[in-house]
């Protein structure tokens, strides 16, 4: 009788045990996953002409370490970093980011094909566009900031064309993830459009000299 009661009593604080173990996965929020979004033809304020045929690489895009995992990462009102456990990437920032300039690029200057870096290698490239983030800093409450060291370069002999440093201060406005995306995405295409003017004067620039 004793033995029948110790096995009962085992196997009734494993059901309690299984049961909470349930319960307590079940009530855990489900993860958000977040993507970024190019512009569209209605967003493109400006397009510039470029000389057809050209090929640009887009990459790489370097990130801070701190924003190199699958949390978005926030800093709180003290300037802590801050890593959201249920609200995440959709995919790797840095990829993410290179996706979103190649896209915006090609609306912004329609004369060019542009492929994301690293490329097939047969690929015969003209240019490249190298973008290392410096500064990507958000307080929910208040702005985002993006700060970014980008540089274009001659594909053929690798020579440094250009290289400057850019920042962009986006209110976020609602006060949360999708606000902060939204912010992030209107840093992007004011990068990218920075980018493509001074693409464009470079290359027409070469085939004005080419021509003389």
């Amino acid at each position: 009788m004793r033995l029948n009661a110790f096995l009962f009593s085992v196997a009734a604080a494993f059901l309690i045990f299984m049961l909470s173990g349930c319960l307590s996965i079940g009530s855990s929020p489900s993860p958000r996953f977040y993507m970024l979004s190019p512009i569209t033809q209605d967003q493109v304020t400006e397009k510039f002409d470029i000389t057809p045929g050209v090929i640009v690489a887009v990459g790489p895009v370097n990130i801070p370490g701190y924003q190199d995992r699958p949390q978005i990462v926030t800093r709180d009102k003290n300037g802590m970093l801050k890593f959201a456990q249920f609200d995440r990437w959709g995919e790797d920032l840095d990829l993410a980011l290179a996706r979103r300039f190649t896209d915006n690029l090609t609306l912004i200057l329609p004369g060019a094909s542009f492929q994301i870096f690293p490329c097939n290698f047969a690929i015969p490239l003209d240019y490249q566009v190298i973008v290392d983030i410096v500064q990507l800093d958000s307080e929910l409450e208040k702005n985002m900031v993006l700060a970014a060291q980008w540089s274009i370069i001659n594909a053929k002999n690798r020579k440094m064309l250009l290289t400057k440093r850019s920042q962009f201060i986006q209110p976020i406005n609602p006060h949360n993830y999708h606000g902060l995306i939204q912010a992030l995405n209107a840093s992007c295409a004011a990068l990218s459009s920075e980018i493509a003017g001074n693409l464009a004067e470079l290359v027409n620039q070469a085939k004005t000299n080419e021509g003389l």
